[in-house]
């Protein structure tokens, strides 16, 4: 046996100078907190004699440099003021979470926090936090909350799980890492793994769970109704309309009068028809068509006058501004407006008149605007076109209304290549739509196809949203209060990120020029049509991107390349079209500017309202996915790697478009480590590369309804 050395196997023993730094470090960490000099040894850690000894007389000189003090009782402490600051927790995993801060120019990068140091914060609160002075071991600023400012949520839905003494509920929400305890009196009659809504109403400092009652019960988990139903209660959508706001709805009149029509101008007499989803109901964009006399085109686009019917101070106008926006969920469209309006007062039903809000184009075979109107109108459609319906029409150059459809087809065809030339982005992506049996059981999977006629619709409704920004902005320079769509230029490191991930797809994305982005991303998005990467490159190019939103800025629109833009066209479903078709006859019946605060403060709502929309979708889809590929055969499927973090690897199905993951702790190969940098993982020993973009096969190993998750492996000849 070997003599001992007095050093403890794998301690680095630490000369004075990396001591002194090592304990300054952890003062200043834990500011607030004071120290004993042997309590310092513990916490440090230092097993070494020499280390130990030189605590004392190392204190006692950070001390006289007035780094640290000492109180009476021997006790250190930092002297060192840390920043406070105030932030979102973005919950990434039960281990740790980031804090968002609101001072994006003072704190640019999001600060690290330990779940011992959240003091209760859950994803979304907004919290203060006391940030620490040096950075943490990661290399990351780190900090500890100090108090929860304000709660996201207090409700949360999951699967309750009841014992003989006490009940949990196990959220479904992904970035909830605690389970909420429920005691035996507060079930409302919930039954052992039924799917439930609980809203959490207390937790203690020294509670490691909080605790809740159970307000609603769902049903039986699994089943179609209630799984849907479990979304629209996680993201608090609505199940219904209070019985006030459908009465106030029911109450106003369908008639309209002599004297409204004699106030608009006439299409009555004009050709115009609706072009929409078979399965749509609501109907709030019509296309009229008219050749004049000196051989132009006057081109119509009529839209539903929602705020005809809904009044400011109603309870309708507060449902709308609350809904914000329509939700359409794999099953059900969740109406930002009743059906007496969305489906009928306001929607634009064919051999009806309807009262519309219109942008009037004179335009010439080159699809070149030479004048344009806006205005309240009153239209009778002709005819009610489903997208299938019109597309046959145009390609077998017969049927009703053929020929004005293939001259509208032809004309957006023009206004389309001139909108690419000045730099809009060309994203066609992947839409899943689902065949459901009559008990939502998913028994097919198609991608949704985009055609001509789509694309058609899609350039007049573009055409009139920008010409009443455009109008509005130049009436006084944008100084009038106005509500935009806005989308920001893009991070240039986010998408040098992005093009390092195309370069592994053996596509090359040349970045160098800010002018010449939207070219090379369309020639990018255009040479991956078709191939079994479009999907995941579209996906992480959108990612790349600036997100849009709802603004009284007058910015432009990067990825429409407009100067300015705006939402008209939808007021059926959004509540922001609603502002602007109320805006915009406030100016044209010349009224002064509004405060813009209002205006804003409803535009960021709205904003927030969609992204909860986008969310909920999504959530509707991953769950109809997970469905699918639990009842699917058990073969192998081939896939594309499509991401990559430290506890998994994210690949999907090229068959189905599903996504699902590769656990890190299941591959029994290799110990593997996470490249950040360059999204891959290398194995320690046998220096196998996994990166995105990798063509891998896989088997589905397990499905999670509750979690919305598909487990995978790799297939056995991988």
């Amino acid at each position: 046996m070997g003599r001992k050395t007095g050093k403890n196997k794998g301690e680095k023993v630490m000369d004075s100078s990396q001591l002194a730094r090592t304990i300054l470090n952890f003062l200043d960490n834990n500011y607030g907190e004071e120290y004993s000099s042997k309590q310092m040894i513990k916490k440090l850690e230092l097993r070494n004699p020499a280390s130990k000894n030189n605590v004392e007389p190392i204190l006692q000189q950070l001390v006289k440099a007035g780094s640290v003090s000492k109180s009476p009782r021997n006790m250190y402490s930092s002297t060192k003021d840390p920043e406070f600051i105030t932030g979102r927790v973005d919950y990434v995993n039960p281990r740790f979470a980031f804090i968002i801060p609101e001072d994006r120019e003072r704190y640019p990068t999001d600060i690290q926090v330990k779940e011992n140091d959240l003091k209760n914060a859950l994803d979304g609160d907004t919290v203060r936090i006391m940030v620490y002075p040096n950075k943490g071991r990661s290399g990351r600023q780190e900090g500890k909350v100090l108090e929860v400012v304000e709660r996201s949520r207090d409700e949360f839905v999951g699967r309750i799980e009841i014992s003989p003494r006490f009940a949990f509920v196990v959220a479904d929400f992904k970035k909830m890492h605690h389970d909420i305890f429920i005691k035996k009196s507060d079930l409302l009659g919930a039954e052992h793994n039924q799917k439930v809504v609980v809203k959490m109403t207390e937790w203690r400092n020294e509670d490691k769970n909080p605790t809740g009652v159970v307000t609603r019960v769902l049903g039986e988990a699994g089943n179609h109704e209630v799984e849907i139903h479990s979304i629209m209660a996680e993201f608090g959508l609505p199940f219904d309309y209070p019985e006030e706001v459908e009465h106030e709805a029911a109450e106003i009149s369908d008639q309209i009068t002599d004297k409204e029509i004699s106030e608009r101008k006439d299409f009555r007499s004009i050709t115009t028809f609706t072009i929409d989803p078979a399965d749509a109901k609501d109907f709030d964009d019509a296309i009229s068509y008219r050749k004049m006399d000196n051989g132009h085109l006057e081109i119509g686009v009529h839209i539903a006058d929602v705020t005809h019917y809904v009044k400011p101070k109603t309870l309708l106008e507060k449902e709308a501004l609350d809904r914000a926006t329509s939700v359409y969920l794999v099953d059900r469209t969740i109406p930002m407006l009743p059906e007496r309006l969305s489906n009928g007062l306001c929607s634009l039903r064919p051999n009806e008149d309807k009262l519309t809000f219109s942008c009037v184009f004179e335009l010439d075979e080159n699809g070149e605007v030479h004048k344009q109107w806006i205005g309240r109108t009153v239209i009778h459609s002709d005819r009610r076109f489903a997208y299938e319906d019109a597309q046959a029409n145009i390609d077998a150059q017969s049927g009703d209304f053929y020929e004005e459809l293939i001259i509208l087809n032809n004309l957006a065809k023009k206004i389309r290549k001139k909108r690419f030339q000045k730099g809009a982005i060309n994203f066609e992506t992947v839409e899943v739509k689902f065949k459901l049996a009559e008990d939502g059981t998913p028994i097919g999977l198609m991608v949704k196809e985009r055609k001509d006629i789509h694309k058609m619709i899609e350039e007049f409704m573009l055409l009139a949203n920008r010409t009443v920004a455009e109008f509005i902005y130049n009436k006084n320079k944008g100084n009038d209060t106005f509500v935009y769509r806005t989308h920001d230029y893009p991070d240039m490191e986010r998408l040098n990120t992005f093009s390092n991930f195309a370069i592994k797809f053996g596509h090359e994305v040349k970045l160098d020029e800010e002018n010449r982005i939207s070219f090379v991303l369309n020639k990018l998005m255009e040479d991956i049509q078709g191939k079994p990467e479009q999907n995941v490159l579209e996906q992480l190019a959108i990612r790349s991107m600036a997100k849009a939103k709802y603004t009284t800025e007058p910015k432009g629109h990067f990825g429409l390349a407009f100067k300015h833009y705006t939402h008209f066209t939808s007021p059926i479903r959004r509540y922001p079209d609603m502002m602007v078709h109320r805006l915009l006859q406030h100016y044209l019946d010349g009224g002064k500017s509004p405060d813009k605060e209002p205006w804003e403060d409803k535009s960021v709502h709205s904003s927030e309202r969609e992204k909860r929309a986008s969310d909920a979708e999504r959530a509707s889809i991953k769950y109809k996915q997970v469905e699918f590929m639990a009842l699917a055969e058990v073969k192998d499927y081939e896939g594309i790697i499509s991401g990559i973090t430290e506890w998994g690897i994210f690949v999907e199905i090229t068959e189905t478009k599903c996504e699902g993951m590769i656990r890190l702790q299941t591959l029994n190969d290799d110990y593997y480590e996470f490249d950040e940098k360059h999204m891959r993982l290398i194995g320690s020993k046998n220096k196998k590369m996994i990166t995105l973009g990798d063509k891998v096969k896989v088997r589905v190993v397990n499905t999670d309804i509750d979690r919305r998750t598909i487990d995978l492996e790799f297939a056995k000849d991988e």
